[in-house]
């Protein structure tokens, strides 16, 4: 993981940004870790090694990290989180993403071109990722569920994502 970190600080520094311990230990933190992390999440980490460390600060570095392809964001039912992009593989692609053990699959294709978009609106950006259940999770679901209780309405539990989940995106 030490070559990933490193890899993304040198990206950082090719495109002109000042590469700031801050920033080297963000960049770590997450070359380090595959689950996701929300901003408050990723604040209270680096806080203890950088006291005067702002939330403020913190945000706007995973928003640049984000705008520069080093990290993705990810919309779940408690918030927006973020994780190392797929720096290997720059293809433009969107992602299945088990709520269960948050498992990655990549989606090769963007559904983009089949929108019918209003002549008068210009898309300058767009974001496609499918929330479900791998067929794995869905079998230990389903080998478990002798009760339906606390499930929803497919008949799964839906969970928060853990940092065990198995990486098969890029």
């Amino acid at each position: 993981m030490a070559q990933v970190g490193e890899r993304l600080i040198r990206t950082l520094s090719a495109k002109g940004l000042r590469v700031t311990e801050q920033r080297r230990t963000l960049v770590r933190l997450f070359a380090e870790t595959s689950s996701y992390l929300s901003p408050k999440e990723v604040y209270f980490r680096l806080v203890s090694t950088h006291p005067g460390l702002s939330y403020d600060t913190v945000y706007r570095n995973l928003r640049l990290l984000q705008d520069l392809g080093v990290l993705e964001r990810y919309h779940f039912d408690d918030g927006v989180k973020f994780r190392i992009g797929c720096f290997e593989d720059r293809h433009h692609h969107h992602h299945l993403i088990c709520l269960s053990c948050s498992r990655i699959v990549p989606i090769d294709f963007c559904p983009m071109k089949h929108l019918n978009v209003p002549g008068e609106f210009q898309i300058v950006d767009h974001h496609f990722d499918v929330y479900g259940y791998c067929g794995q999770c869905r079998s230990q679901e389903d080998r478990g569920a002798e009760s339906m209780e606390g499930l929803n309405h497919s008949g799964f539990e839906r969970k928060k994502p853990s940092g065990k989940e198995e990486r098969l995106c890029c």
